[in-house]
């Protein structure tokens, strides 16, 4: 009555039993066969792929046969192919990178930001626009005294600076300071978030929105908390610029400050 066995074929064994091969791609959701742990994929290399379940939670698999179900259907995920590019590439900022870039001699004009963590944000974002540039960026550790360091700087045709603050809205205590800069070398921008961690999209780390914290509690212990991250604010950071590849990871309040800051400090006097 049939054709064949049909036990016949292992299906643990792509090609004997009709195992289909699906590349791992980014956010394809797939379920371990042996231990039932269900993810995205957010990692893969030639040997194993890294899924991490709604919680927050990775475990790492390695790519054997048939060792997955998608859609409840057993699977062979296998190393996505690079495919070719399709025209000039990109820089992460969006820009068209420069091939065998060598950075140009630092301009006179610089762009300060409020703390290490933005200027880690900026240069992973667009760190290649400034090499380009010539454009060093520096942190101040707050902006509390904006001002004199703006004075000392001496700002002039051709030695301009651009300062990027955190949480410069309305009423708040760096718009009171930024009001008194008047120098036209100097262009003091902002964006609304109190940190510059909220500059992340919460779909890049897989939240559904960053937490309220209460007055008076410190807002980066409060969002660990809020969270449920069992880590310090060093290693929170590190898992936030970690998620973070390009620009379409932030929110246009961050990038069109940043972008009118490199356009300010590179234009001609």
């Amino acid at each position: 009555m049939y054709e064949g066995d049909v036990l016949a074929g292992n299906w643990r064994r792509p090609g004997k039993g009709k195992i289909p091969e699906v590349p791992a791609e980014q956010d394809l959701v797939v379920e371990d066969a042996d231990s039932g742990f269900c993810g995205a994929v957010v990692a893969c290399d030639k040997e194993a792929v890294t899924l991490e379940d709604r919680f927050g939670k990775r475990r790492l698999f390695p790519l054997a046969p048939a060792a997955f179900l998608l859609d409840g259907k057993p699977v062979t995920l296998v190393r996505p192919t690079a495919a070719a590019p399709a025209g000039p590439r990109r820089s992460a900022s969006g820009s068209i990178a420069v091939e065998g870039l060598r950075a140009r001699v630092a301009r006179q004009s610089r762009i300060y930001v409020e703390g290490v963590h933005d200027a880690a944000l900026v240069e992973k974002i667009w760190g290649h626009d400034l090499r380009v540039e010539g454009v060093v960026v520096e942190y101040l550790e707050g902006v509390d005294d904006l001002p004199a360091i703006v004075e000392e700087f001496g700002p002039e045709p051709g030695r301009r600076l651009g300062v990027l603050v955190d949480h410069l809205v309305p009423g708040s205590k760096e718009s009171r300071i930024a009001a008194e800069i008047t120098s036209p070398d100097v262009l003091v921008v902002g964006h609304p978030f109190i940190d510059i961690w909220q500059a992340v999209k919460p779909s890049v780390l897989r939240i559904p929105a960053w937490p309220d914290v209460p007055r008076g509690v410190p807002w980066k212990e409060g969002v660990i908390a809020a969270l449920g991250w069992r880590m310090e604010p060093a290693e929170a950071w590190r898992r936030i610029l970690g998620a973070v590849s390009a620009f379409t990871d932030l929110e246009p309040e961050l990038l069109g400050r940043v972008e009118e800051l490199i356009d300010f400090v590179t234009e001609a006097p």
